[in-house]
This record gives C-alpha cells, sequence and structure tokens, in this order.
C-alpha cells in the first residue's frame, strides 16, 4: 500500500482481506447449511456492500437507518432487532425488513398485529429475543448482554409469565434470537447453546427458525470452524429450523487501516507523539473496551529501543492511544499505520473537539488505493 499520497488521517479499507474472510463465511453457509448477514453496527462501508452481497445472504441492522442503508445498497436479505421500536417508524420498517426480532413480550404484543396488516407477507418473519442468562465473557461487561440487569432479550421467567398471563401472546412469532458473544470461540457458543436448548427448547420446537446473533470470531485464526459447522448442523437437524448467524468483526476482520501523521513530539517523563488521529474520536474502542490497536512497526513496551506514547491533537487529556515501542526513532511528519480498522471505527467515530473526519479509501487487491470519500467543516457543522 502507498500511503504517501493519501491525505491523513484515512481509513484505508483492504478488499482483498475482506475477500479473504468472505470466502470463509461462505464456506461456513455452504457447509453448515446456513444463512449468515453482515451487521452493519461493526461495519456500514456500503460501497464495499457489493462485493460482500456476492457472499453473504443480506444485512441486519439495530434500527431504520441500518435497515434502509441494507435495503437501499444490498438489496438482500435485511433483518433487524432493536430493543424497542418508535411507533412512528414501525410501518417503514415492516416494509423493507424480512426479520422483525423483538426485544419483550410487551413488543410483541404492541406490534406484531400492526405489522402483518402493513405487510401480511411477514408472517413467519417475527421474532422474539431470547435471554439464555449463560454469561461466557471475560473483562468485557459492557458487551455482555447476559450480565445481571442486562436489558436485552426475554429471559425464561419473564416468558413463562407472559405465557402463563396471556397463551398466544407468541402465536404471530416464528422465530428466536440470542446474541451473547463478543469476540468469542465457537466452544462458547456450545456453552450458550447448552443453556438455550435447556431453557428455550421446547418452544424452539414450534418455530421456523433460529438467530444465533453475532459476536462469533469466524475468520480469526485461531477459531474452530469445524465445531461451528457441527453446531449449526446439529440444531438445524434436531429442530427443524433456519439457522441464521449475524457476524460484523468477522466479516471484514483485520481489513482495514487508519493511517495517521506525527504532527508534533512533547517531552514529559517520556516522548509523546502528537498524532491528527483520535482515539476518542476515529477508534473510540481505545478507551472503551480497552482495545490496543496493532500498530504496523511498533511493539509492546520493552520490546524495542525507542518508546512513545501515541497520543492526539484533541484538549482531551486521556485521548492516549497507548505506549508502543520501536527499533527505529520517529520524527515529525512520518506517518503510521493501524491496523484492524475498518471495525467499529467509521460506524462509531465522531467530531468532536472539530475534529476531522478521516477520508475513506479502499485498496483493491492489487494493492492500488483509490478515494472513496473525504470529509470536510461542512459535516462537522452540520451535525450540530
Amino acid at each position: 500500500m502507498d500511503i504517501k499520497n493519501i491525505q491523513t488521517p484515512a481509513y484505508v479499507v483492504d478488499e482483498g482481506k475482506l475477500k479473504e474472510n468472505l470466502l470463509i463465511l461462505k464456506r461456513v453457509q455452504e457447509e453448515a447449511g446456513c444463512r449468515i448477514l453482515l451487521a452493519q453496527k461493526a461495519f456500514s462501508m456500503y460501497t464495499e456492500y457489493p462485493l460482500i452481497g456476492k457472499f453473504l445472504a443480506g444485512t441486519c441492522a439495530s434500527g431504520l437507518y441500518e435497515a434502509r442503508l441494507g435495503y437501499e445498497e444490498m438489496g438482500k436479505e435485511n433483518h433487524i432487532f432493536s430493543p424497542a421500536y418508535k411507533e412512528d417508524q414501525i410501518d417503514e420498517i415492516a416494509k423493507i425488513c424480512d426479520h422483525i426480532i423483538f426485544n419483550s413480550v410487551s413488543q410483541v404484543k404492541k406490534y406484531a398485529k400492526r405489522v402483518l396488516k402493513v405487510c401480511p407477507d411477514k408472517r413467519g418473519g417475527l421474532g422474539l429475543r431470547i435471554n439464555p442468562e449463560c454469561s461466557t465473557q471475560e473483562g468485557h461487561e459492557i458487551y455482555d448482554p447476559c450480565g445481571e440487569g442486562s436489558r436485552l432479550g426475554v429471559t425464561l421467567s419473564v416468558l413463562e409469565k407472559a405465557l402463563k398471563d396471556d397463551p398466544e401472546c407468541l402465536k404471530n412469532i416464528s422465530g428466536l434470537h440470542f446474541h451473547t458473544l463478543c469476540e468469542q470461540n465457537s466452544d462458547d457458543l456450545e456453552t450458550t447453546l447448552e443453556a438455550v436448548e435447556e431453557k428455550f427448547g421446547k418452544y424452539l420446537t414450534n418455530m421456523k427458525w433460529l438467530n444465533m446473533g453475532g459476536g462469533h470470531h469466524i475468520t480469526r485464526k485461531d477459531y474452530d470452524v469445524e465445531r461451528l459447522i457441527r453446531l449449526i448442523k446439529n440444531i438445524r437437524e434436531k429442530y427443524d429450523v433456519e439457522v441464521y448467524l449475524e457476524p460484523g468483526e468477522a466479516v471484514a476482520l483485520n481489513a482495514g487501516y487508519l493511517v495517521t501523521t506525527v504532527l508534533d513530539i512533547v517531552e514529559n517523563g517520556m516522548k509523546i507523539l502528537i498524532l491528527d488521529a483520535s482515539a476518542a474520536c476515529h477508534m473510540p474502542d481505545v478507551l472503551e473496551m480497552p482495545y490496543r490497536p496493532p500498530l504496523r512497526g511498533g511493539f509492546m513496551p520493552g520490546e524495542e529501543k525507542f518508546l512513545y506514547r501515541l497520543s492526539s491533537c484533541t484538549c482531551l487529556a486521556g485521548d492516549v492511544i497507548g505506549d508502543y515501542s520501536f527499533k527505529d526513532e520517529v520524527k515529525i511528519g512520518d506517518r503510521l499505520v493501524f491496523e484492524d480498522m475498518a471495525i467499529y471505527s467509521m460506524v462509531k467515530n465522531n467530531t468532536f473537539n472539530g475534529m476531522e473526519l478521516p477520508s475513506i479509501y479502499a485498496m483493491d487487491e492489487k494493492g492500488d488505493v483509490k478515494l472513496v470519500k473525504k470529509f470536510g467543516y461542512e459535516d462537522f457543522k452540520c451535525r450540530l
């Protein structure tokens, strides 16, 4: 990749690596007999939807705007889940979404009949999110839908009470949905499926489909794809259901870069690089997770001779990306390349402090880079 002529900060999506991921997902679909959807909450670069659409079954959304994007730009299966739907949006959602998944029995009661009245052909496409109360995560409480007090999904006790009060409350529901994973392997899915079957198996026998949500790190090198295929096959055969997966990260994992320029170097007990990229604005997971983005030519502190703290030109004191060591001395004007910057970057960035949004580039399989979109002052102003 030639980064000399790229105006920084800039995201660069690697179409070659994107295709490598998609080929793995295509194999899972074919061998397991399931359908895989792009979770747009992780990666919504719709200029790549024609490529993604060649391999995957469609898109899934978390709200109306994502649903419209999938409907307009990919035009394949279009699924949606939201913790709650707005009354003035539900009719449009009904018209453009194939599956509409509700988060509570009260939402089912409020909207299921209305959706079927607006679009009678949606019968068979309404679902309910369940909460198997089976946490398999460590250190990521903010991303644990099975954590204590979680608002996501119906627990068994709540569902049984609802059915006792109204035995017909699920009559329009044709599928169940769960999403409990975050960057995890198929052994955690197996643990989760055991809990799902134990608690909700009796309801699954009456369903047409099961959506296993996202968080499956399928394209990671150490991911056990064979186990995943086996698990999906077993569920399909046992309950006679169509199975869906909704990975986001797995689609564009390691398929993007954030290119930044060193604007200045200051000293305060150590050398600190001031970059034109920001953790707070351009890679929020660094502060939320926390997450340490891989840096091309960068190492852990102490591994190489020259140590630097990488920070931004915002006024936020804690806008620090991390400490990295380098084999060679870094100078003002040098360009650094953060890796794995396709996912949860463009979809989460912001213009705090008037920071400019990074330009978006695409790199083809030959290594040629082209500008997809450039942002300016009006993009900052129009949000205020």
